[in-house]
């Protein structure tokens, strides 16, 4: 178990972001401040160009911030890390490459090579997600959702502590997305992870997460940190509760005052 002075998985500190662009700067993100401890589920909620995707992008070291800090377990965030792991809207899988082949791309990438420990350890990860069976099909041959679920058994190959989803289910229809939101909580149950999780669903927010950020509009800072207190396990069950309709209720009213 972390001592409780272990630093926080994820810190941000008074994080900016501002654009230049050909008619002049664009400030993305404005004052950003707040922690998320090791292996707790956190939802990003916001109206669209509020800097959401910025943030995930700022902790994968693909972005260093103009202003504040970012900081992975009391570390500055100077570049790309092998302890982050990224899941986007779209998995972006190699057409012409086997859903085994897709999965275990990244430690290709890295180290040029592929042990068998590596193909033993996709394959377990395609059976976690459901997908035992289908090692050597192509992207072309899959639902979806069933290349959804290759994207996260891609980000989970390398076993990182923290997993960054730039809303991984916003492409999929409604009873998938569902449907990917309870397999989502299983494999976290599961395989807890530090997650960061952006959506523009309020109640897949409530379902998932342990708290939920609301970004206010350009330039995105933090309006509010709301911590959601539902037992877990959450199932299907959850969706009808009093708790999971407040909770929504609460937020959906917070955004709708926000975008008024």
């Amino acid at each position: 178990m972390a001592s409780s002075l272990s630093p926080p998985a994820l810190s941000f500190k008074g994080m900016g972001q501002v654009y230049q662009t050909s008619s002049g700067p664009l400030e993305a993100l404005r004052a950003v401040t707040f922690d998320v401890s090791r292996h707790k589920f956190v939802a990003v909620l916001g109206p669209s160009g509020c800097g959401k995707s910025t943030l995930l992008r700022s902790i994968a070291g693909l972005l260093p911030p103009t202003s504040g800090s970012v900081d992975v377990f009391g570390h500055p965030v100077t570049e790309p890390r092998d302890d982050v792991g990224i899941v986007f809207q779209k998995p972006t899988l190699l057409p012409w490459a086997s859903i085994e082949d897709n999965v275990v791309f990244p430690i290709r990438h890295k180290t040029g090579r592929v042990s068998a420990e590596d193909r033993v350890r996709a394959r377990e990860l395609l059976a976690k997600v459901g997908l035992a069976g289908f090692e050597k099909r192509l992207p072309s041959e899959l639902s979806g959702g069933m290349q959804q679920r290759v994207g996260i058994a891609r980000a989970l190959h390398l076993n990182p502590d923290i997993l960054l989803m730039d809303e991984p289910f916003s492409a999929l229809d409604a009873l998938t997305r569902e449907e990917m939101g309870f397999e989502l909580l299983r494999i976290w149950e599961s395989q807890p992870k530090t997650v960061l999780f952006i959506t523009h669903s309020i109640s897949e927010a409530v379902l998932l997460a342990d708290r939920v950020l609301v970004m206010s509009g350009r330039p995105g800072t933090v309006a509010e940190n709301l911590a959601i207190d539902i037992p877990r396990p959450r199932g299907v069950e959850t969706t009808g509760s009093k708790a999971m309709q407040d909770y929504s209720g609460y937020l959906r009213n917070l955004l709708l005052k926000r975008e008024a």
